[in-house]
């Protein structure tokens, strides 16, 4: 697997934390990281990209400084090609007792064509995520399973329609069985575009001027998202109080920033 500069610099981001844990002492003290797996939806997206933007990248506006997000989501991945290139691996090797690992897939996961990507919802997708519970809780780390973001998909009469099949279903079954917390943001999403409407909504996917992107996010949309992810998390008790900030406020899109390319 090559690695690209991209990697690079992510994987240096995600072991700053490393440094705090140098004694015993220093380790009980150091910050929390929260570590996400997933896909385009949720990936840092860089300024060739603009403007794309993945929710990962404005989780951090809702949490305070003290809980880190380490955002390993890379675009086109399922949780079969997320192992199979080894990125679970890295994130294990960098996770730490009390961090947590927050897995959200599915969009290629339904890829059935693409054999690299594709997993049967309540088989080999049950089985892969499993791989990324049992490798947080080998190192003492909390996973967190979260449903896929819905699209933007309305039926003639207005209704958002949801898009991903049997996944949510498979991973709600999946985090009860497991004892695993569950984020359920294919539920609340599509519940939020519900209350938005076709147009609305509009304002919150990477529509440009050259593109209609039903899937991915714009600014507005992201901030939406890394909204109810914050707020799951609390509901959840995935976080506590004190993690949680601005639940409540206008998030200036001007906040999101692209990294060059």
């Amino acid at each position: 697997m090559s690695v690209t500069r991209r990697q690079i610099t992510a994987a240096a981001l995600a072991a700053v934390p490393l440094a705090l844990a140098g004694s015993p002492a220093q380790a009980a003290q150091r910050h929390r990281t929260l570590y996400i797996a997933g896909d385009s939806t949720a990936a840092q997206k860089y300024a060739d990209a603009a403007p794309e933007t993945g929710w990962g990248m404005a989780l951090p506006f809702f949490l305070r400084k003290d809980l880190a997000v380490a955002n390993h989501a890379v675009n086109g991945r399922s949780s079969k090609s997320f192992v199979d290139e080894g990125r679970l691996d890295a994130i294990l090797g960098l996770i730490r007792p009390g961090d947590l690992l927050l897995v959200q897939f599915a969009h290629n996961d339904e890829k059935s064509a693409d054999p690299t990507r594709y997993t049967e919802p309540w088989t080999t997708y049950q089985d892969y995520l499993r791989l990324y519970i049992e490798g947080a809780r080998s190192k003492g780390a909390r996973p967190v399973l979260a449903t896929p973001v819905e699209r933007r998909k309305f039926d003639a009469d207005g209704n958002a329609v949801p898009t991903h099949g049997d996944y949510p279903a498979a991973m709600r079954a999946l985090a009860a069985q497991e004892q695993v917390p569950l984020l359920d943001i294919e539920a609340l999403s599509l519940a939020l575009w519900q209350s938005l409407g076709a147009e609305e909504t509009k304002t919150y996917f990477n529509w440009t001027d050259t593109e209609q992107d039903n899937t991915h996010f714009n600014p507005p949309g992201a901030i939406a998202v890394a909204r109810l992810v914050a707020r799951e998390s609390l509901r959840t008790r995935v976080l506590d109080r004190h993690d949680v900030i601005r639940l409540h406020q206008s998030i200036p899109t001007s906040w999101i920033t692209w990294p060059p390319a």
